[in-house]
């Protein structure tokens, strides 16, 4: 508990008990303090805290974020949602109005996405046009020039490489569809039980570094998970090594962002006329309540600020190829593509000015063997937890889930590819990295659903000190 904290309660405390002649006796927590107390001050593995964070996304970045995610660039995102579950068949689809997503028709988007496809500037498409035609025709086209069998050859070996940490949809597939994400926003959808429980039981259990000693379950909610149980439960965590530590806290707080937005964005009412979504302060204690959550639900708020410190940082080390003049933010329309790529590299520019960035240099940092080991099994447990996602029964919710695993996973891919970056050419073809435009649409709106939880944050807490 941060010292801030302390002694405000211990402040209100004994005003408490000089009003009331309780001698003996502690006032109890407010619903604010029962959620907020404990998030506050320095993060663990970290040397930024969480008022730095609030301030800085709050008040500075938050709104300009906003606008660019509106703007057609990043508000079309090509998913395939009829992908099988690679794990198992038994899937409950979620019948539900608010499970389902409306896809685009072919001319809601615009032309210059639809031509370039997951790929980001004029040049660049019409240079992957040639190199496509030429896969398909099975072989490299002699008739190509040099330059063209050198892209094909190297994006080829790029999409195969090992640097990737998601196992992306086939866009190039029928059954992938254009979603407006304006029209199809992540809100509270009603999908909840055994299957949506599944879900998470297997991302936590199976995927995360969980030692074999550990008997008990590592999903924080499912049941069985006692106060007497937490300082184990917390000890085993603080003995793995920082990289398995950090993916089970990047799981984590991922979580703890996708419950955050569901309470924000709950159905509070509905009739024959329209639907009234808000904030739902229960739902929100429920997740996040101190006392309610046994103590868990305040350290997955602080998790919530860890993964808001990896994907900035990430941002803050993929600016030189965005700043190169032949990266555009292709849509067809010049001026505003223009305007857009402006915003953005002032967003991103701010970013970078951002004191207390992570350190990611303490990552695979020992013996390079064992670092490479290492690194492999933290890049294959997340590609897993990517498939998973295509077996969660709620559309909007798989939807989401998707979009957010690939930005985090893009966001992983940038921190482990400095070198790469560093090495770009200043313009033309960069062979050795790049990213896609799919890419890029999810790396820019995962860490907009984070920036958007962290402002969320501040509303609830200002909804609970209403709270007597």
């Amino acid at each position: 508990m941060g010292r801030r904290c302390v002694f405000l309660i211990g402040l209100l405390g004994a005003v408490w008990l000089l009003a009331s002649g309780h001698g003996g006796q502690q006032p109890p927590e407010t619903a604010a303090q029962r959620c907020f107390c404990q998030v506050s001050g320095y993060l663990d593995d970290c040397t930024c805290d969480v008022e730095t964070i609030d301030r800085f996304n709050n008040y500075r970045l938050f709104p300009r974020l906003q606008k660019l995610l509106e703007s057609d660039y990043f508000r079309y995102y090509k998913v395939n949602l009829k992908r099988p579950c690679p794990f198992w068949n038994d899937i409950s689809q979620c019948g539900r109005r608010d499970c389902a997503v409306k896809p685009c028709q072919s001319d809601e988007v615009p032309d210059g996405i639809k031509s370039a496809s997951y790929k980001y500037s004029e040049v660049a498409n019409n240079l992957i046009e040639e190199c496509e035609q030429a896969e398909r025709l099975g072989a490299v086209d002699e008739s190509l020039s040099e330059e063209t069998q050198k892209a094909v050859l190297q994006w080829t070996k790029h999409d195969d490489s090992s640097d990737s940490f998601c196992e992306a949809d086939d866009i190039q597939s029928p059954d992938a569809e254009y979603v407006d994400l304006l029209l199809n926003p992540e809100r509270y959808t009603g999908y909840k039980g055994p299957d949506a429980w599944k879900i998470w039981n297997v991302i936590y259990e199976e995927n995360c570094f969980k030692p074999q000693t550990i008997k008990r379950p590592l999903n924080p909610l499912a049941s069985g998970q006692g106060k007497n149980e937490e300082n184990t439960f917390y000890s085993w965590l603080e003995g793995l090594c920082v990289e398995k530590r950090a993916f089970y806290r990047l799981i984590s707080g991922l979580h703890a962002s996708i419950n955050v937005h569901l309470s924000a964005r709950y159905l509070l009412q509905e009739t024959w006329l329209e639907k009234k979504w808000g904030h739902n302060i229960t739902e929100f204690q429920q997740r996040f309540d101190g006392i309610l959550t046994e103590g868990e639900g305040p350290r997955r708020l602080k998790n919530l600020y860890f993964i808001y410190l990896i994907e900035l940082r990430a941002l803050s080390k993929v600016v030189p190829f965005f700043e190169r003049p032949d990266f555009q933010l292709f849509t067809g329309n010049k001026v505003q593509d223009a305007e857009n790529k402006m915003l953005l590299l002032e967003i991103l520019h701010e970013i970078k000015s951002f004191p207390l960035h992570f350190d990611e240099n303490s990552f695979f940092a020992g013996d390079k063997k064992e670092a490479n080991k290492l690194k492999e099994d933290f890049r294959l447990h997340f590609r897993n937890i990517s498939r998973i996602m295509d077996c969660v029964g709620c559309f909007k919710c798989r939807l989401w889930g998707k979009l957010q695993i690939q930005g985090l996973g893009t966001a992983l891919k940038i921190l482990f590819s400095e070198k790469l970056i560093a090495n770009m050419p200043e313009s033309g073809p960069s062979y050795e990295f790049h990213l896609t435009r799919q890419e890029i649409v999810s790396l820019f709106n995962a860490f907009g659903r984070i920036s958007t939880s962290v402002k969320e944050l501040e509303n609830f807490r200002n909804l609970l000190q209403n709270i007597h």
